[in-house]
């Protein structure tokens, strides 16, 4: 499956028509601060991602990770690890709210993020992100670390309800600002 891209732009993996994926349960923390997402922004990026669709325009990654996490950084989503330097946090650990940094590859020259929904165990997440597949915005899906440093250099998302896909690079995490996690 070839990515789109991501730049400035929701799937339900109960094969439903909906718009929006639910790979696993939606969170229903309904707290607000830094380490968990914001049922608010949530709400928000979703009613952006619906007017989008409403008018016919392309969903992004960048536009919804960017109102899901709070990290305020625009621009291809390959080069959000570099405009993050010295602005927000970077590391290998995943941190629910943070924002996960794919690297450009062939398959996808733009690069890709996406939101840490909940950390399952040390190489296993769940994030939510957009245009992972065309136009629409995935929910609470697997990722796991497939690096063989367990460095979250690697991982494979769930294309599928239970399906892994492919084997993607990335950066790291990107940090909201206020969350204490160490340093890279």
């Amino acid at each position: 499956m070839a990515l789109a891209g991501c730049t400035e732009q929701a799937v339900r993996t109960d094969r439903s028509t909906s718009d929006v994926e639910v790979g696993a349960r939606i969170s229903k923390n309904s707290d607000v601060s830094v380490g968990r997402i914001s049922p608010d922004r949530m709400s928000l990026a979703l009613l952006e991602v619906k007017q989008k669709q409403h008018r016919g325009s392309r969903v992004w990654c960048v536009p919804f990770a960017r109102t899901v996490s709070g990290i305020d950084i625009s621009g291809n989503a390959k080069d959000w690890w570099g405009k993050a330097k010295g602005h927000y946090n970077r590391g290998v650990t995943p941190v629910p709210a943070s924002v996960l940094s794919f690297k450009a590859t062939r398959k996808n020259p733009n690069g890709h993020v996406a939101v840490v929904s909940k950390v399952i165990n040390q190489r296993q997440i769940l994030i939510s992100h957009a245009n992972w597949n065309r136009n629409k915005v995935s929910i609470d899906m697997t990722a796991v670390d497939v690096s063989p440093k367990n460095d979250w250099s690697m991982v494979r998302v769930e294309s599928m309800p239970g399906q892994l896909g492919s084997t993607y690079p990335v950066n790291g995490f990107i940090y909201p600002a206020g969350t204490k996690t160490a340093r890279n």
